[in-house]
Parts: structure tokens; sequence; C-alpha cells
């Protein structure tokens, strides 16, 4: 039995913060779960993905083929009356706000939640946007965790607070609370008796949103969410510690980084603490209650403005103008990058004027005597099919003469890494699936010979609709799939093109050849190549560079992780 359904009440276990929070949502009955991987938050899909394969479960699990069909899918389930929750990153959510702006309309019936892991720092993504912004912006309940603990609570609670306020709710973590390891408290498993399946009830005035029916449902959100402003108020997740002259609020992971900077200056008789964990709705009262009591604040939060922003507009509303605020506005923290807990307790010492350098926090020991460690940027693994694949493309083209003028867009996965030498073939990327739109762009503008590079995850993610606008638009480039047979990148989770099978699951594959035919690609300019047998790879190559035209080359060959992983010993 997986260790994160073992119905054991009071028993402790070190967790992840995403082990914490699959562990929340089985508490809290979840009945169907649908994700898109992506880091940091990979964690949660694959525990479930692994959990959902024990024949005792209860709930519904699904790797959707991106986060947009995942959200859809969470919805639905929700919308008949069952427990849902969808986890992506915070890219992820870029793809799925389609959906989430007008679901915050039509509202849930049985709980809805959210994972969103945005990755200040951006340790494995191309931005670290603040998805905190999201929730204002659709008008929807968020929590922010700091422990892995707080993680599992924060889920239970969650689902109430959706059910109580008919929205789905956003629990936002980062890369720290995703990732950190602490203890977490088993509680009862509460699984119900009711029929796994849900009923859904028609009602087109609320769920099929035309205009007539958004105008009245634009107004029921607004209600909704003034529901979510009194739980935000006396929830135990925004509480105040401490009284003194000086002010904090912090939320998030930074809360740990401002009670250690408490602990360390030992300054708890100077400072009122408001530690957020519910942080949108914002608790105006609280901030009002804190802001009346204190001559100075610090608002300690990682990226945006948020919280400064918002007690700033209180104030004004208020008229609270003898309060300085300490944050972003004024440098002391920036708006950039994650945390430390020296870079927070330096902000602290800074905005509360403390020049004693004898804090108690021990100097870390001198390292000096260490020789400098050469850099090791991350690398294609050795016999990666990924890195033949670029090898006999650039064969291809220099045997072709077109090596000087070529121009490869490329896509998000393990394959990126083909920027880095030797390969050095990666020229342009925005987001998931940009390799086959901006080649469309790069074809209409320049004379180039372009190669874009696009993985089978990806290309069933986002690749599939701007494959057809290259057909319809009459663009011409090389799209090159690399079919390594799983989602490698986070973590060897399946897609619709998944060949080589874990034991226990047997989804039916679809096949990309045939999505490609579906799409107007002429059959004549579909190919197929093994990377490994590279004199055949590089002439089907070069057949296709000279022909100028759309054109697809399959190249397929598993990843040698995943296939020694899975695949049977003999």
């Amino acid at each position: 039995m997986h260790p994160l359904i073992e119905d054991k009440p009071d028993y402790k276990m070190l967790l992840l913060g995403n082990e914490a929070i699959v562990r929340g949502a089985i508490e809290a009955d979840i009945r169907v779960v649908s994700s898109y991987p992506g880091t940091p938050s990979s964690e949660i899909g694959n525990n479930f993905f692994m959990i959902s394969r024990d024949k005792n479960i209860n709930f519904y699990f699904e790797f959707s083929v991106n986060e947009k069909v995942a959200m859809e899918v969470a919805a639905a389930a929700s919308a008949s009356g069952l427990r849902s929750l969808v986890c992506m990153k915070h890219v992820g959510l870029n793809v799925a706000s389609d959906v989430l702006m007008t679901l915050a309309y039509i509202g849930v019936v049985g709980g809805m939640v959210i994972i969103n892991a945005d990755d200040p720092s951006m340790h494995s993504s191309q931005n670290e946007q603040d998805n905190r912004i999201f929730a204002r912006f659709a008008n929807l309940p968020m929590l922010e965790p700091r422990s892995p603990q707080e993680a599992k609570e924060m889920t239970i609670k969650a689902f109430e607070i959706s059910e109580t306020v008919g929205l789905p709710v956003i629990i936002r973590t980062t890369t720290r609370t995703s990732h950190v390891r602490g203890p977490v408290t088993f509680g009862q498993i509460n699984r119900k008796t009711a029929s796994e399946k849900g009923v859904f009830k028609k009602d087109p005035k609320r769920w099929v949103p035309v205009p007539a029916v958004a105008r009245l449902r634009h107004k029921a959100l607004i209600e909704q969410i003034n529901k979510a402003v009194k739980i935000s108020e006396e929830s135990d997740f925004n509480k105040i510690n401490g009284k003194g002259e000086f002010g904090i609020i912090s939320s998030g992971v930074a809360s740990n980084y401002v009670i250690d900077a408490i602990n360390s200056l030992n300054i708890k008789d100077r400072i009122m603490h408001l530690d957020l964990g519910f942080t949108f709705p914002i608790p105006r009262d609280k901030i009002i209650s804190l802001l009346s009591s204190v001559k100075n604040v610090i608002i300690v939060e990682e990226l945006e403005p948020f919280i400064e922003d918002a007690v700033k507009v209180i104030m004004v509303e208020e008229g609270i103008s003898n309060v300085d605020i300490y944050g972003k506005s004024t440098g002391i923290l920036p708006r950039i990058y994650e945390f430390t807990p020296r870079l927070v307790r330096e902000a602290i010492k800074e905005a509360m004027g403390i020049n004693d350098d004898k804090d108690n926090e021990q100097e870390p020991p001198s390292l000096s005597w260490i020789p400098e460690l050469p850099m090791r940027p991350p690398v294609l693994c050795k016999g990666c099919p990924h890195r033949e694949t670029y090898n006999a493309v650039k064969s291809a083209l220099k045997e072709t003469g077109r090596i000087d003028s070529a121009i490869y867009p490329t896509d998000i996965g393990c394959y990126t890494l083909g920027l880095l030498p030797p390969i050095n073939m990666a020229d342009y990327l925005i987001c998931m699936g940009s390799s086959v739109g901006t080649s469309c762009g790069f074809s209409a503008s320049t004379d180039h010979t372009i190669i874009s590079f696009i993985g089978d995850s990806t290309f069933f993610h986002s690749g599939i609709s701007p494959l057809v606008n290259a057909v319809h638009n009459r663009h011409k480039f090389i799209l090159v799939i690399l079919d390594n047979s799983t989602t490698a990148m986070t973590g060897h989770q399946p897609n619709p093109g998944i060949t080589i099978k874990p034991e226990g699951f047997d989804n039916p594959t679809v096949s990309i050849e045939e999505v490609v035919r579906g799409c107007g690609v002429s059959p004549e300019n579909i190919v197929k190549i093994n990377p490994y047998k590279k004199n055949d790879a590089i002439k089907a190559i070069k057949e296709i560079i000279l022909k100028d035209e759309l054109s697809v080359i399959i190249s397929e060959s598993p990843c040698i992780l995943f296939a020694k992983r899975v695949r049977p010993k003999s």
C-alpha cells in the first residue's frame, strides 16, 4: 500500500510539501484529480498516479493532455457534485486561464482546489511570474502554505471553503514549500459511503455563460467572493503574534524567515507580526488592527508587491498616514528571485535601524581552502536519442549546404538543452508549443531554412493547433517531433503517445503520425527515423530538407532512462 493512503490518524511522516497536499486531498475524500506535469508541482501528480493504480482507491486520476484540459476535467467533476483537484506549475495556469476566468463566474458544487506552484528564482522555468495576481484577477480565494503540515491542512480546508462560497480555491505554493520535507501528522481519511459517481443537474442559466447569463454570474461572483472576506478575517491561517511598535506582514515561505529573524535578533518584544496564510481576499480588519498599533511596517513577500499594494490601498481608504511602509517600493526587499533567511533578516535590521551585527546567527564556516570547482551545466544524458537526432540534423544540413542559413525554434523539454555546446541548435523559445507557432512566423518573414524541435508530450500539449495553422496558411518549415515515449523532463509521466507502459497502465496509445496526417500534412512529407541508425536518418532528413515544403520528421526512440526503468528485466 502506498504510504500516503495509510489510514493511521495521528501518525507522523516526513513529507514533501507536494506529498502533504496529496495526503490532505485524500483525507478530504477527493474523487477526481487531473494534472499536467510541471516542476515544482510534479510530485503531486506523480503520487496521485501511483496511488490511482491501487485497486482499493476511490478516486479517478489522469495526466491530461495540457493544463486547460486538466482544469476542464476537474471543473466538470465539481459541477457533478464531486470534490476535485487540479495541479500545475505557474506557467501552466497561463494555459488554463481561459477556463479559470469563466469558471469563476459559473462556480462549483463539489469543492474544487487548484494547486498552482510558482517558481521564484526560476529553478526550472522560463519566467517567475507571481500567480497570486490570478487570484485577484479572477476573484478567487487563495491560500499560501509555509510548511508541509500547513499544506495538508490548507488542502482540507480549501475544499470546505470552496463548497461554502461556491468557488474554486487556489492553493499557491512555491518551490520551497513544494520541495521542503517536514513532519506531517496524518488525520482521518473521510471516505463517504455515497456513490463514487456524481450527478450533474442541468441549469443553463448558470452553466452556459452566454452574455445574458454571464452578466448575472459576474454579480454572483462578487457576492461569493465577499463571503470569502469574512472567512479570511476569521481564518486561523491569518494570525497576529506579539506586540510592539514595529509591524511585520508576511506570507508563505517568507513567514518562516521572518520568524527566524525575530528569534535570532531577539526582538520579540518589539514586533507585532501578521502571518498571512489566507492571502486573498486579504483580511482587511486584521491589517487595520495592526496598522493602528504600530508606527512602521515591513512587508515581506516574494516577487510582486501583492500584499504591499493592498495594504497601501487600505491605508488611503482608512486615512492612515502616520505609518511608514517598508518593502519593495522602498527597495529594502527585491521584486525578483526567492528570498533567503539572511536577506530577510538584513531587511528587518535595516528597517528597524538595528546596527549591531552581533546577532545570534553563526557565521558560515570558511571554505576558502577548497579549490574552485568547475561549472557543471545540465546536459543531455549519455546516449540520449535527442542528442543523436540533433547530430543527424546537423550532418544533413552540412551535406545540403544549408547549415549557415538554418534557424532552430525550440520548445519546452529535455531537448531545450540543445541550446548548449556542442549542439548549439536552439535559437528561439517562448512557451509550450511555440516552436511550431513561431516557425510559422519565421516562414512568413524570412528566407531561412527553418527546422524546429518539439517533444512528443509538448506536441500533444500545444503543438497540434499551430501545425494546423501551418498547413492552412502554407508555411514552409521542417518540424522535428522528438518522440521518446514519455514526458521525460518532469519525471517520466505518460503522455498520449506512450508505447512503453508502466505496470498497471493500459490506456490507449495515440499515433503521432496519424495526428500529423490528420492535421493535413502531406503523407509524402512525413518521415519516421531512428536516430541511432545514423546513416539512414541523415539520408531521410536530407531528402526532406531539399523539398522546401512543410514537412514533419518523427524521431522515434525511447528515453534511455525511462526504458531501462520500465521495460521488464530479461
